[in-house]
Parts: C-alpha cells; structure tokens; sequence
C-alpha cells in the first residue's frame, strides 16, 4: 500500500490519503455517471485529499453563540478521512443524517490538492449554499475531484447555519456564520501553503446563500486580505434590519418556551433549537402582516445588518472592488415553484401579493404586468420572486463591484434541466453540478440526466474552465462587464456573449435600491 499523505498543520499533523484524479479510477464516469473500477493511485500520482480537519474549536459549552476560537494544538498525527459531522440543520430539506450525530466539532473543512508538496497553485475556498439554515461542505455535488485534477487547491468548509449561525441574540455577535467563515480563511491563510497553495491567490466561491456570503465579506473589514478573488453564483437579497431579526428571536423564544437572549437558548439542545427554526418557517406566513418580505421568503434566519460584523447591505457598502465573477440562472423561482407542487398553479391574489411585497415600490407591479402582457399569474410570480430574490441582486453585486474600482465578469445559465420534460428550466442550483462537474452525483443525474446529454458535458466543461481560469488569472475567459455594453456569458447548448439578456428586470429595477428586509 502506497503511504498516505501527512501534512502537518500550524495546529497539528493530518493524515488524509490519495484518491484518484479524473481520467484515472473514474475515467468512465464521463459516459456513464459511475465509477469505474481500478486501481489504487500511487503515491504523488492521485489526488491527496484530507476531510475534516477542525479549523475552529466546537461552539458548544461557554463557546455556544460565540465568535469562533482558533482550535488547539494536538500531539501526534490526526486522521483526516471522514468529513466533519454536520451543523444542526433546519427547513423542510435539511443535509444531513436521518438520525442528528451528538458530535459538536462542526467548525471544519477540507482540502483536496493535487500536489501537496507544490508551491504557489491556486486555492479556491467553497461556501455552501443551503438558505443560511442548511447545507454540508460533503454534499456530493461539491466533490473537488474535477477541479481539483486541473490545478486548484479546493477548500470547502462548515460553517454554522440556522438559529446557531444567524439569529440574533442578546449577549452574542451577530452573523456567527459569517464569524466563522472568517476563521476558515485565517486557517487557510495560515495553512495552505502547505498543502501546495499560494495564500495569496485565494479566490471564495458560494452558491445561493454561499454566494450571499462571498457577497457579506466584499463588506467586512476583518476579512479584508483575506481573498484576492470572488465568485458569487446567485447572490441573494436575502437581509434583514435588527428590529425584524429581534422579533424573529422572539418569535423562535416562544415556541420552545424560554427567554430570547444567548444565554436562555444556550440551554437548549442545538437540534431541538434548529427543529424550532423549522418550526418557525413553517408557521412564517402568519407574520405576514409584521414580517412581510421575510414571511414571504420561507427563511426566517437570515443574516442581519447589525452595523457592526455586517456593516450594510452588500450593493451599498461594499468596499474595494475585487476582481468578480457573478451570475445567475435564467429560472431562479422555478425550483421552488416545482419543488412545492405549485408550478403553474398560483392563483391571481398570490401573484398580486408577491408584486406588491417583492417589485419595487411604488409602480413596481405595474411595471411587471405592463413589460409581461398576457403572462399567467403563475408567470408573473416566478418573474418578480426570480428578481428580487435572485437575480438583481447578482446583477447589482457585479455593478457595485465594478463602481469600486474592481473588474466584474457576468454569466446567466440558461441551459435547462432535462427533470421531468425540461419543466425546471434553468433553475436555481443547477449551475453548481456544471461549475464542479460532478455529473456522477446523485442530484446531477436526477436534474441533468444519466447520462448526461453531450449538451450538458459541453457547458459543464466551459463553466469549469472558467473557474480555473478565473481562479488562476483573474479571467475567466469573457468580456468583463460594465455598465454601458452590460456584456454577459450566456451559458447554453450554444454559449454566446450578449448584452445582459434581463433587460425587463434591469429597467424595472433600475433607481431602486435593494434594501433590508425590515417590519412593516
């Protein structure tokens, strides 16, 4: 048997092991979507992979509700096989085990490199997406193994999601998702090198809520130096005041019966505290009245702009520009709308609700029917739900970035999902599984197809490839985006570059700030 890699750590030795690279072991996954039998890579001619290495200490105990602590040194040599045990999750789809592990040592991450004993390869950092509630950095459709195979040090991490990550509580930080986030690149900073990165070519990348994040720490001073690079795959619009999180609380504190401060939900067990955020979301729509944009959205934990870790919404106090790759998908709502069984289904009051809390006041609805004639009430909702949730605040990210000073490349995914006669589109998430080309995962095959069309193989290829460039260069391979010629990588059967193709949105939005969500 080959020996298995060590690395050791500013904390301590870690032992992962080598695993195969694309066009080895699982050279006849790309016609097939399984993996091939064979043998064994030797050392130094595979992947070495490490999972689960703690970069923060376990935020149980006093450290419940805390800002993450950098973890201790330990003696010997840690195995580093497994993936860390997952954050308490929350919502009607959480990732995870059916039976919730008592393990607590959430704060970790993982590292796959093609050459450990490198030096100066680039580093690309995964944040997960999941509505800031849910979410694994071992879901298989992030597995590293395809980007990994063309030159990056991939990094996915943990971090603390739902009532444990954002709910803002008396006598603790506000954002302790984003907190951790932080830790995570200060251990990379620390550490990647010996792995084979160069800390000084990081580039964060997050989908959805992850991509909510890569958009939180444009923002924050502490994670200034931290990443040269950002990628930021459907932006949410997802933020809300400290009145309105200070009622969620509140609202979370009466359902388990006890005081909406840190050290009253401290007593709580922390998978009884995310049954409740579940519990809470469920019940969202009898806030309607308070909690209006947040009530609609179906996530009652989002991050807050407390001034303090979260100094403002990402589109108004975002800092220097970076250099930024931003996109969205052509059918962001449909996800949901199919996914709830209500695809083609929503009545007109429903469609009117959501112009009224999601378009922009005051002559937003009507916009949205003026630009849409003849558009089913079903239309109209996916549209505005699409937009406000989505899409202009990816397309806003890039032009903030690029008034910053920062270069901005923009793409919209339109290539749709061959699920159920094509009727998802090109929906919210399924750009993830082409970015990573893990066509072989479970998800993959269930919305892009097994096998996958040649289609799909082709723009999962230029997706990927555009991460690698992106991450190595700075480009990923298109024009950047600017204001006058909006130019944007449409990603399909036959990609093009074309001015940005949500003109309807862009001019219904247009002078319109994208604001908190607030009480109203």
């Amino acid at each position: 048997m080959p020996e298995q890699p060590v690395v050791r750590t500013t904390e301590g030795l870690v032992r992962g092991r080598w695993e195969p690279r694309r066009g080895q072991e699982r050279s006849g996954q790309a016609q097939h979507g399984r993996e091939a039998p064979g043998r064994e890579p030797q050392e130094g001619e595979g992947l070495a992979v490490f999972r689960g290495i703690r970069y923060a200490r376990p935020p149980v105990g006093d450290l419940r509700f805390a800002a993450p602590v950098e973890p201790e040194p330990w003696e010997g040599v840690r195995e580093a096989t497994a993936f860390g045990p997952v954050v308490p999750q929350s919502g009607p789809m959480p990732t995870g085990p059916a039976e919730p592990s008592e393990d607590t040592d959430w704060l970790t991450l993982n590292v796959c490199t093609p050459d450990p004993g490198a030096a100066g390869l680039p580093v690309l950092v995964w944040i997960h997406g999941g509505g800031f509630m849910a979410g694994a950095s071992g879901d298989p459709l992030y597995d590293p193994t395809a980007l990994a195979s063309a030159g990056l040090v991939v990094v996915s991490i943990n971090y603390r999601v739902g009532a444990e990550g954002f709910v803002l509580l008396e006598g603790a930080p506000a954002n302790r998702g984003f907190l951790d986030q932080i830790a995570a690149l200060r251990w990379v900073r620390r550490n990647i090198a010996r792995f084979g990165g160069d800390p000084a070519q990081v580039t964060v990348a997050g989908q959805s809520a992850g991509a909510g994040s890569v958009a939180a720490l444009l923002t924050m001073d502490a994670a200034r130096g931290l990443f040269r690079r950002a990628v930021a795959h459907t932006v949410p619009g997802t933020h809300c005041t400290p009145a309105l999180a200070a009622e969620v609380t509140a609202g979370l504190a009466r359902l388990l019966g006890t005081a909406p401060t840190a050290t009253a939900l401290a007593e709580v067990h922390p998978w009884r505290l995310a049954a409740a955020v579940t519990e809470l979301g469920a019940a969202l729509p009898e806030h309607l009245a308070r909690w209006g944009r947040l009530a609609h959205s179906g996530i009652a934990t989002v991050p807050v702009v407390d001034g303090e870790v979260l100094p403002g919404s990402p589109w108004s106090a975002l800092g220097d520009g970076v250099e930024l790759l931003a996109g969205h998908t052509r059918d962001e709502f449909r996800l949901f709308s199919v996914l709830s069984g209500r695809h083609g289904g929503f009545t007109e009051k429903e469609a009117r609700l959501a112009l009224e809390l999601f378009a922009p006041a005051p002559d937003g609805p009507d916009a949205y029917r003026t630009a849409l004639p003849g558009a089913t009430p079903s239309e109209l909702l996916e549209a505005v739900c699409s937009d406000a949730l989505f899409r202009v605040p990816s397309l806003r990210l890039a032009e903030a970035n690029a008034a910053a000073g920062g270069t901005s490349y923009l793409f919209e995914l339109a290539l749709p999902a061959a699920a159920l006669g094509g009727v998802f589109g090109a929906c919210h998430s399924l750009d993830v599984p082409l970015a990573f080309g893990s066509l072989d995962s479970p998800t993959a095959r269930q919305f892009l197809g097994d096998p996958p069309a040649p289609e799909v193989v082709r723009v999962s290829a230029e997706l990927r490839q555009a991460w690698v460039r992106f991450a190595t260069t700075g480009d990923p391979g298109w024009p950047a985006f600017d204001p006058d010629e909006q130019l944007t990588r449409v990603l399909d059967a036959r990609s093009r570059t074309v001015r940005y193709p949500e003109q309807t949105a862009r001019r219904i939005w247009a002078g319109h700030p994208l604001t908190a969500y607030d009480l109203r």
